[in-house]
């Protein structure tokens, strides 16, 4: 049997036409991105190695419009703007002390402000000289009555203005990557994406298309005639054909799935029945009614693939454990995926107890696990040992091996790729996978997204589950929320105050 994610790997290079070669070239190959930024792109981009199809697809989340660019007189606080300043004076931040760094400028019809915190003295002055011409773009306020503007984003001068882009686009960003170093790899996939033939009606797309670019390079990026809401439409036309893209990639999948027979998985009940004797309380009606669908499924000779829905708090991961006992029952092993270290850990803490009340062993692999500790619990996993593993991306990796893994559970399943559920599902013979999600999906949209999939439902919480209540309080009664915190903590219990900043700010009004 070739398992889903290998034929794709093969029929991928096999298939794909010469012209599109470029595209899968190493970002690396890119000037100014060596071993350090390409282990952050590699981060941003979920991929070991990325390539410029990586960053052509990373597409930006929003856009800043710089074309506005009116007199000091005419500045609308709160927006965007360009202004053409003479910059007068520098008022340096003193040595110590949180005062900012403030340079005064004018035009012809006002003045304005521009604000620095935690900037050399020496970057400032000879960003902004004094009684030079200088164009400042950034978001323009009133403080005190006075026009201001801090951390501008961009100060240029003439040369400098001619060369900016009237319209930038804002993309997702990792610590340690700037908005323009990943806009200038976006930049540089469009330049390497050929032209392709066209597969939609050509009057129908000639209503459509305007002459936006999503990745714009930075010599020409929206002229000052351009709409920037045009970029809406090159949205909806890469969703349009990712859309199209998935529908035949489904179809592959349960064409090859249906090709290749299932499992059936025989297993009397006893590990289940002991991790319910267990349980500090019943399972729910509409659990009880998933769990015998996922085992009628498991026992099936066909493959399974399922999803499970249900609000958080409603018992999935209780669902998934009892499913993994069946398989394992049967002498076979589990994988449950999670998409962070944190829910994973979360999942080892619920499940241990019961999988030990079960004589079930289960591990934890995520980045975290390393050296002699990772190698022997990977070499137990490899002999059978160990039945029921947890963990994040790390479960699929080359080195994790299952003699049999029946069963892989992928939680939070929108955080994951079809390629990253086929890789663990890779891991196995005829792996019958279970998707779970706490994202309410309507049947319709199930069908439409994920293609002929099973669905079970969770309606109910588990009975003991305290109400959550939700109140919003004016900051005028703050007395009252800190005295309620005072005798909640006298009680014994504990809280949690989140604060919007952690330093006092300028620029924003908040606690």
């Amino acid at each position: 049997m070739v398992a889903p994610r290998c034929v794709f790997r093969h029929l991928a290079a096999a298939m794909r036409p010469p012209i599109l070669t470029p595209l899968f070239a190493g970002l690396h190959t890119l000037s100014g991105i060596g071993p350090k930024f390409l282990k952050l792109f590699a981060q941003l981009l979920s991929r070991d190695q990325p390539r410029f199809v990586d960053a052509l697809f990373h597409l930006p989340h929003s856009a800043i419009d710089r074309r506005a660019r009116p007199k000091l007189r005419d500045v609308q606080p709160d927006t965007i703007v360009t202004v053409e300043v003479h910059v007068d004076k520098h008022k340096p931040a003193p040595p110590r002390g949180r005062v900012p760094h403030r340079v005064l400028a004018h035009d012809e019809t006002n003045d304005i402000e521009f604000v620095f915190f935690g900037m050399p003295r020496e970057r400032i002055e000879k960003m902004l000289p004094v009684g030079e011409k200088r164009f400042v773009s950034g978001k323009a306020i009133l403080y005190d009555g006075r026009l201001q503007m801090t951390h501008p984003d961009r100060v240029v001068d003439e040369a400098g203005l001619a060369k900016m882009a009237a319209v930038e686009p804002v993309y997702p960003l990792t610590q340690g990557l700037s908005n323009a170093m990943v806009r200038r790899a976006c930049s540089a996939a469009s330049t390497k994406a050929p032209a392709l033939p066209e597969w939609i009606d050509g009057a129908f797309l000639r209503r459509k298309v305007t002459k936006l670019r999503v990745h714009p390079a930075p010599a020409c990026a929206a002229r000052a005639s351009e709409p920037a809401e045009g970029i809406t439409i090159y949205r909806s036309r890469l969703a349009y054909d990712e859309l199209l893209a998935h529908q035949l990639a489904l179809a592959l999948v349960r064409s090859d799935m249906k090709k290749d027979p299932g499992r059936s998985h025989i297993a009397s009940g006893a590990l289940r029945a002991k991790i319910e004797a267990a349980l500090p309380f019943s399972l729910t009606t509409s659990q009880r009614q998933a769990v015998d669908e996922i085992g009628k499924d498991l026992t099936a000779d066909e493959r399974m693939l399922r999803l499970l829905q249900g609000d958080v708090g409603s018992g999935k991961t209780l669902v998934a454990l009892l499913a993994a006992a069946h398989v394992i029952e049967s002498g076979k092993q589990a994988v449950i995926m999670a998409p962070t270290e944190v829910l994973a850990r979360q999942h080892l803490a619920r499940i241990a107890p019961l999988a030990k009340a079960a004589g079930i062993r289960v591990e934890i692999l995520t980045g975290r696990e390393r050296g002699a500790a990772r190698n022997t619990m990977l070499a137990d996993l490899a002999t059978g040992a160990v039945q029921l593993l947890l963990g994040t991306h790390a479960v699929f990796q080359d080195d994790v091996i299952f003699p049999d893994l029946a069963l892989a559970v992928v939680d939070e399943q929108h955080r994951f790729g079809v390629h990253q559920r086929l890789a663990l599902a890779d891991k196995g013979e005829a792996t019958d996978v279970l998707v779970m999600t706490a994202t309410p999906i309507p049947r319709t949209l199930v069908l439409t997204y994920f293609g002929d999939m099973d669905v079970s439902e969770l309606r109910e919480k588990p009975a003991g589950r305290m109400p959550i209540e939700t109140v919003s309080i004016a900051l005028d009664r703050l007395d009252e929320v800190v005295g309620a915190v005072q005798r909640a903590a006298d009680s014994g219990a504990r809280a949690y105050w989140i604060c919007p900043l952690v330093e006092e700010s300028e620029e924003v009004d908040l606690r």
